[in-house]
């Protein structure tokens, strides 16, 4: 019986060819030769009696049987991986391939100070790294492209187990010059009368630093907004206004190069910093003792 059902390569081949639609993009995912993907995907639709994907000199397009197969697909392979990792769990911590999604508001602050210190600890550990807003990273959580992901907390995704780890207050920025550098500290009220510079839409920051110093957030089309913190500095420091940053930032350099300068809130607003994975998981205890590697957090 078992000589007659799909095997894992064949359908990580439908899969690839799926999220590609392309022949040679998707052979080149899974380090295979295209005339080998296309020889798997022919036995698998002759072994199913069905044709999965239709063939154009243009454009790859799935059959309704195909987009059906595909999404079953996907549940098998993340099925096989989570048997490889509960394996893997009985054997060393934090060795072999683990890809983690890391957002852009945290990645390039972090990651620099924290890598080397994970290296010398975990030398046999493969870390494959990928940087994407917080829903895209979630997304490909859950089709099992990514092993875990360091979010900025809360963030709705009732599917992943989430383990805070660290907080990271907001401050001020804004130049010396500015009527607010003058104060000790910067309340909701002040920064509701100034031109308040923030991320575009699609970053949890923006919405985590409006909630953090009870903000309304601006209506679509109102104020300027920046495509990362580096731009938003620039921006501040050309005069256009003032934006709030995570210390996290600050204490990396972020403000290196420029003469801004940085204010507590009074408020005490902060983010939360951690990390996401998979309820099904069997490597929930690697991916903590991953968060406190990362974030330095002494185990007991």
């Amino acid at each position: 019986m078992a000589a007659h059902l799909p095997t894992l390569r064949q359908l990580r081949y439908l899969v690839a060819l799926a999220e590609h639609r392309h022949f040679g993009r998707a052979a080149e995912a899974c380090f295979a030769t295209q005339s080998t993907l296309s020889a798997g995907l022919q036995e698998l639709e002759s072994l199913l009696g069905a044709t999965l994907v239709e063939r154009t000199k243009r454009k790859v397009l799935m059959t309704p049987l195909g987009e059906e197969v595909v999404a079953r697909a996907r549940d098998l392979l993340r099925g096989a991986e989570d048997l490889a990792d509960l394996a893997r769990a009985h054997g060393k911590p934090l060795c072999g391939r683990l890809r983690l999604g890391v957002i852009p508001t945290i990645a390039p602050f972090l990651l620099p100070r924290a890598l080397s210190g994970l290296r010398a600890q975990y030398p046999d550990l493969r870390l494959e790294l990928r940087e994407d807003l917080t829903a895209r990273l979630l997304d490909r959580l859950v089709a099992g492209e990514l092993d875990a992901a360091v979010l900025a907390l809360p963030y709705d995704a009732p599917e992943m187990e989430m383990a805070a780890l660290a907080t990271d207050p907001f401050v001020l920025a804004c130049p010396p010059t500015h009527p607010l550098a003058e104060r000790e500290m910067v309340s909701g009220a002040d920064l509701a009368q100034v031109d308040l510079l923030l991320l575009e839409e699609g970053h949890c920051l923006r919405e985590h630093a409006l909630a953090a110093c009870s903000l309304p957030a601006p209506r679509r089309g109102e104020g300027v907004m920046g495509t990362s913190l580096g731009t938003l500095v620039q921006m501040v420091a050309s005069g256009m206004g003032v934006t709030l940053l995570p210390r996290l930032a600050v204490e990396a350099g972020i403000l290196a190069g420029t003469d801004l300068v940085t204010r507590p809130l009074a408020m005490g607003g902060s983010r939360l910093l951690g990390l996401a994975w998979r309820r099904s998981s069997a490597r929930k205890d690697e991916y903590r003792l991953l968060g406190q590697v990362l974030f330095q957090i002494d185990r007991p």
